[in-house]
């Protein structure tokens, strides 16, 4: 195409209010992930610089299997995997990356990947690359779910079944129901794949997320994100060593990308550090998404105990001006709208974390029942 058709194209998502633009966050924060307030914690801050002052390279030069292997690299991956229960992990640039990876390498021609309808955009990107088939399962339905492994089986399929979730869904909040997931997947000889993006750090014993138990388990994978709840960037692939070593050699993802500075390394180590000797935080942050709840809930939102809190507004236009009206009273909240979510179901997407109070949640309810009064 054309710099010409580019820009109709941009006019024409324009026209039906769906341009979108860079904008940095200002006011009290009801839009990060950052759920456990360490961004700007001091603790990684000290050891990012003790690190640097120590020898350890701002940069990585090159990819993993070239001279980009550092050991702060190896180092957090053997941490993580022990801190979680898993066999081995193997570290990402980033989430989407790890997802692609993991979908566009594991599964095989003839194998079957069956992801609920509601997985993230890096997901479906994966499958999208995939040799093996695909279908999507309606949210959480497990009756849906299992009736498709058994149509596919009675059409004569021979490969593995690849099932696909999120333990915390990120745009609704709610929760995969993991053990019947597990169970599904051990009768049916599958794989379970879990993104536990949302859920590391906030859920399970010290963090380990909704995934907890699972872990360890030969048929199961998680992703787990560094740059939510961790506060840093990039993403780990929890699973059997063998695994491990068929996406360092088969996972074009991360065979033909630099590594990761080793600095973030190093700031998720210290965050997992925290995780375990400051188990205070988390307690916090379920305190608090409690009591939004008890705010929100009366205004119409859809509260699954999660510390994300979805307002479904419906109509785009309504969504994009009560995010900018909160905005301009101090509160950042931001307007989710399709492709990103269904059509009909433009949404407040009201993200809870350790960056606000009960005060200022108190005060963002009052903000929000007036704007939409």
């Amino acid at each position: 195409m054309s710099n010409t058709d580019y820009h109709e194209q941009l006019e024409e998502l324009d026209r039906r209010g769906r341009l979108r633009r860079l904008t940095v966050g200002q006011g009290l924060d009801f839009a990060s992930n950052d759920y456990l307030a360490l961004t700007r914690s001091s603790e990684l801050r000290a050891a990012v610089v003790e690190a640097l002052m120590s020898g350890v390279p701002i940069g990585s030069g090159g990819s993993r299997l070239l001279r980009g292997n550092h050991a702060q690299h190896e180092l957090l991956e053997q941490e993580f995997a022990r801190f979680v229960g898993s066999q081995s992990a193997l570290l990402f640039s980033s989430g989407f990356a790890a997802n692609c990876a993991v979908l566009s390498t594991l599964p095989q021609r003839g194998d079957l990947i069956l992801y609920d309808e509601l997985v993230h955009a890096s997901s479906h990107e994966g499958i999208r690359l995939a040799r093996a088939g695909a279908r999507s399962a309606r949210h959480n339905d497990l009756t849906h779910l299992s009736d498709q492994l058994r149509q596919w089986r009675n059409e004569g399929a021979l490969g593995r079944p690849w099932i696909v979730v999120e333990s915390l869904y990120s745009m609704d909040g709610d929760r995969a129901p993991l053990a019947e997931l597990a169970a599904i997947a051990d009768r049916h000889e599958a794989f379970l794949v879990i993104d536990e993006a949302h859920a590391t750090g906030v859920f399970g014993r010290q963090g380990r997320g909704l995934a907890e138990g699972l872990e360890g388990r030969d048929n199961v994978i998680t992703v787990r994100t560094l740059g939510k709840a961790l506060a840093c960037e990039g993403a780990l692939v929890c699973a059997s060593a063998v695994i491990r070593d068929f996406l360092i050699n088969r996972g074009r993802g991360f065979i033909f990308s630099t590594a990761p500075s080793p600095l973030i390394s190093v700031a998720a180590r210290a965050a997992l550090g925290i995780l375990q000797s400051d188990q205070e935080r988390q307690a916090r942050l379920h305190q608090l998404f409690a009591f939004a709840q008890r705010c929100l809930e009366p205004l119409g939102a859809r509260c699954h105990g999660t510390q994300i809190i979805p307002l479904v507004i419906g109509d785009e236009g309504r969504t994009l001006a009560l995010a900018t009206r909160l905005q301009e009273l101090g509160f950042d909240v931001r307007a989710i709208r399709p492709p990103t979510v269904p059509d009909g179901t433009s949404r407040l997407r009201i993200a809870i974390t350790l960056n606000v109070d009960q005060t200022q949640i108190s005060e963002f309810s009052d903000a929000l029942r007036n704007a939409l009064s």
